[in-house]
């Protein structure tokens, strides 16, 4: 069985800061925390970026809007010309609730698939999920997983790192499924 990677668990939130820190400063690059609720500032301690996914959403937005803008105009002035009332083709203002709904839809779809693209999503069955601990971190305990993809990654240094970092309950996680 292939290694993914260790994890340990940490007693509070502000031991799971304190650790995450830790690791972001020992030069680790793939690792990750688990905690049943939102823990403040742990995206900063963990040293993780802002999401792109704003911008993915945002561009998305825009080209709906401009899809639905223009799909009306391009309809209005040649497609389909009616004059109703001796109101002009190009009714400009009559447009904006179709393009206003284009814009919520097309970013809506944005952040769905962006958010599956930036997560890895689907990803059936994570290696994390075998170790019988880690069912606890749903409830009440705070987890740091360091990944073995990690270029830091040697299996008894880390594990030392973890300990001496305060983490209790050490594991190695074996994924079953590779071969």
């Amino acid at each position: 069985m292939k290694t993914y990677g260790i994890i340990a668990k940490f007693d509070d939130p502000s031991a799971l800061l304190h650790a995450a820190e830790e690791v972001r400063d020992a030069g680790f690059k793939n690792f990750d925390c688990h905690s049943p609720f939102p823990v403040h500032g742990l995206d900063d301690a963990m040293g993780l970026k802002r999401s792109r996914l704003g911008y993915v959403i945002g561009v998305c937005g825009l080209i709906g809007a401009l899809f639905g803008f223009g799909l009306q105009t391009w309809v209005h002035l040649s497609e389909y010309p009616m004059n109703i009332g001796g109101k002009p083709f190009f009714a400009y203002p009559a447009y904006v609730i179709i393009t206003f709904e284009l814009m919520v839809l097309f970013s809506a779809f944005g952040a769905v698939f962006g958010m599956m693209y930036f997560n890895k999503i689907p990803r059936l069955h994570h290696p994390l999920f075998y170790s019988e601990k880690f069912c606890s971190v749903t409830s009440d305990a705070f987890y740091v997983s360091i990944e073995s993809a990690d270029p830091k990654y040697d299996e008894r240094k880390v594990e030392d790192f973890l300990k001496n970092i305060g983490g209790k309950e050490i594991e190695v996680i074996k994924d079953e499924n590779e071969k």
